[in-house]
């Protein structure tokens, strides 16, 4: 089965663990890029650019640019997959965290009929009623999802 990972980058050394995992089980998987093409053409890790996000002073410029092609790119590999696995962990003081991003792939996917897993149960979050409408299906370990659909 294809799928892609999704979740905040926070969990990006996660989204690389289960990556292997889920290849080794005999999946093709698709995940954010590794790097990003800072403002002087040079590649930075992506948990770099993640923090440089954070305390953007600006709501403009080339950090932004970056953040709208990552979301772009990303969504492409949600239509590309049969199915997206979401590393829904703990942050913000939140058990089984989504974002808003992750919530925005959670949406594309459901509208492109693609399978939504989640590797953690629902969190109790305002949008909880949105997500539950999206019928993920909570798997906890990678090896529980199937092969194919």
């Amino acid at each position: 089965m294809k799928i892609t990972i999704c979740g905040s980058i926070a969990f990006f050394d996660e989204m690389q663990n289960i990556q292997k995992e889920l290849e080794e089980l005999g999946h093709e998987v698709k995940l954010p890029p590794s790097t990003i093409i800072d403002d002087n053409g040079i590649a930075i890790p992506v948990k770099k650019y993640y923090a440089m996000r954070k305390t953007a002073e600006s709501d403009s410029g080339w950090i932004w640019d970056r953040k709208e092609e990552a979301m772009r790119n990303h969504f492409d590999k949600v239509e590309w997959s049969d199915a997206i696995l979401v590393l829904n962990h703990a942050k913000n003081g939140i058990e089984g965290y989504i974002g808003a991003n992750t919530l925005l792939e959670m949406g594309l996917a459901l509208h492109l009929k693609k399978k939504i897993f989640l590797i953690n149960p629902i969190p109790e979050i305002a949008y909880k009623e949105e997500i539950l409408g999206m019928k993920p299906e909570v798997v906890e370990i990678v090896s529980k999802i199937p092969r194919s659909l």
